[in-house]
């Protein structure tokens, strides 16, 4: 059982930047990859960012790949996000996720509750 709370989010101008922050509990976080989700208005929910236990391995959606970055820090059971020249199609709710891994895709086990992200033209 894995319980995850984000934080973070919040209201920028296009061109600007915001770290997200998830923190886990539970004993399985440390065997987990982590991954980032976000709802678009009017969208399905979509695949972000994701990196493996030891972030030997990480992976983007193609359209944040050179703006996003996901890290995280297994000592302090914690996940980031650092999002840097935020457009206004970024503006979603993000939501944090321990992962599984198929193929190329991953698929959420453990849910956050998410966090509004709000990019201004």
């Amino acid at each position: 059982q894995v319980q995850l709370v984000e934080s973070g989010g919040g209201l920028v101008q296009a061109g600007g930047s915001l770290r997200l922050s998830c923190s886990a509990s539970g004993r399985a976080f440390s065997t987990y990859a982590m991954g980032w989700f976000r709802r678009a208005p009017g969208k399905e929910r979509a695949f972000v960012a994701a990196t493996t236990w030891s972030s030997d391995r990480t992976s983007y959606a193609h359209s944040v790949k050179g703006r996003f970055t996901i890290s995280r820090d297994n000592a302090k059971n914690t996940v980031y996000l650092q999002m840097n020249n935020l457009k206004p199609e970024d503006t979603a709710v993000y939501y944090c996720a321990a992962v599984q891994p198929a193929g190329s895709a991953w698929y959420g086990d453990y849910w956050g509750q998410g966090t509004q992200v709000t990019v201004s033209s």
